[in-house]
């Protein structure tokens, strides 16, 4: 019996539809997954016994009583930790819960954006976002990076640039601390000529914070939001980074005038009640003990990482250590498409991030890749960055390993 066709029926402006799921990689180095050794179980167990004890009757009643800015216990989790850490000043009323970064993304574009619209953010940039701003048709102005994040020089020239030609833009979006995919951290005194322009040019900031836990020595630059003296600065972050990506919950620091906004269109009737309960319950105990373990063990990772590239690679793999964070930039030499070494590679069972899809100009992203060294073990980073180097010697021309000579940035 024939299927029944919808094809007639989907509306035009739809995404291209996904490939049927057939698991991993076995040496994956894509996405945002985390170390799997670094998920507090037991913990986590012991936090949601306790909490559904406690307080499991709640569930019977959509967003446990709580509002729909999400539970408040871990709403005034959110704003001790972000004023301890972050500096920045705000209080539980100021915090909306979301189903991960992605949904605070697509809530602050739909309530922000038009089709025809131009914003400003990083030229390598969280493939998320990239994609989400294609999809809506809004013109994206990339700035360069070099090891401190975003290049303020090039910001101001592309706002004039755009004021010439009576643009507005919409928002500039950054990952100020630990940038993806860089791993760069701005530094404060770039966070005050960003907010200069900001204010100069009327264009809010968007300021993603989703890494911000993760710098190898412990310690950030203050949150630009917490800089902010006029308001301006939508703040969001995760605690998929911090605890473990399955979990879906983010949040938003934003005015009650976008705020209200978003709230509206947030229509799924609150994000996933139960996660916010454990997490709540989890980080009152177990947060500022947990993070600098997971980051320890990371930190170890990217060691490794760094290591293999450069006993299989020598020179012909640049890259600039991260400052923190799950991913290494890399460069290969000129002739590498990252695209099709993508594909060879996944032939292979190493699944990589080809620097294309992570800027807005996919000539400098030509022969760039992004590695998440976060989910593989040690050992299989080993082994997939080895058949990763045979495959660019057999199908690239890469030398087997380039003269041990200094190497250059690759950052921007």
């Amino acid at each position: 019996m024939a299927s029944f066709d919808f094809s007639p029926l989907l509306p035009a402006g739809l995404p291209a539809p996904v490939a049927r799921w057939t698991g991993l990689a076995k040496y994956s180095f894509v996405g945002g997954n985390n170390d799997p050794d670094g998920v507090p179980v037991e913990d986590l167990r012991r936090a949601a016994d306790a909490v559904l004890t406690r307080e499991g009757r709640s569930l019977a009643t959509y967003g446990l009583g709580h509002g729909p800015q999400g539970y408040r216990p871990l709403r005034d989790f959110l704003a001790r930790k972000l004023g301890r850490d972050a500096g920045l000043s705000c209080s539980a009323d100021d915090i909306m819960l979301v189903s991960g970064s992605l949904q605070a993304l697509d809530l602050v574009n739909q309530a922000l954006l038009a089709r025809g619209d131009t914003v400003i953010v990083e030229q390598d940039n969280y493939q998320g976002t990239l994609t989400r701003l294609a999809r809506l048709g809004v013109n994206a102005v990339g700035i360069p990076l070099d090891q401190d994040g975003m290049r303020i020089d090039a910001l101001a020239a592309a706002l004039s640039d755009l004021k010439a030609r009576g643009i507005r833009p919409k928002y500039i979006y950054t990952i100020p601390t630990v940038q993806n995919p860089t791993g760069t951290v701005l530094p404060e005194a770039r966070r005050r000529e960003l907010l200069r322009l900001s204010e100069d040019h009327g264009v809010p900031i968007f300021e993603d914070d989703c890494y911000a836990d993760l710098t190898w020595d412990g310690s950030r630059p203050r949150a630009i939001h917490a800089m902010a003296e006029h308001g301006g600065v939508i703040h969001i972050g995760s605690f998929s980074k911090s605890v473990a990506p399955a979990l879906r919950v983010g949040f938003v620091v934003a005015p009650w005038q976008i705020m209200s906004i978003m709230l509206a269109l947030k229509t799924d009737a609150g994000s996933g009640a139960l996660e916010q309960m454990l997490l709540a319950e989890y980080c009152k105990a177990h947060f500022e003990s947990h993070v600098p373990q997971l980051v320890r063990g990371l930190r170890a990772k990217l060691d490794t990482l760094m290591e293999a590239l450069n006993a299989e690679f020598g020179t012909a793999a640049e890259f600039a250590a991260p400052k923190g964070g799950i991913f290494l930039w890399v460069k290969l030499p000129d002739q590498v498409d990252a695209i099709k070494l993508a594909q060879a590679a996944l032939k292979a069972g190493v699944a990589i991030n080809p620097g294309p899809e992570w800027s807005t100009d996919a000539v400098h992203a030509r022969s760039r890749l992004r590695l998440c060294f976060a989910s593989p073990s040690h050992q299989q980073i080993r082994e997939g960055i080895a058949i990763l180097a045979e495959i660019c010697r057999q199908d690239f021309g890469v030398p087997v390993r380039s003269a041990n000579v200094e190497r250059t940035s690759a950052a921007g």
